[in-house]
């Protein structure tokens, strides 16, 4: 069985846990990852938002709580 595989047959929480610890691992060497262009934008459009008051910042440990709760 490919890794790939046995990733797609874990639970959802595990798989969670496993996106987490690749990111980790791969934000670690942010230098090699380039940013996507759109991704600049986003982030404009986004801080434009929190600043009209249209969105609000959420911490992340309460984004992954609340995440971790949807079906």
């Amino acid at each position: 069985m490919s890794l790939l595989e046995q990733a797609m047959g874990l639970p959802r929480a595990d798989k969670l846990r496993l996106m987490e610890a690749l990111w980790t691992d791969l934000s670690l060497a942010e230098e090699e990852l380039p940013s996507p262009k759109w991704h600049e934008a986003a982030l404009r459009e986004t801080e434009a938002r929190v600043a009209a008051g249209k969105e609000q910042q959420v911490d992340w440990d309460e984004a992954k709580r609340l995440l971790r709760r949807q079906p």
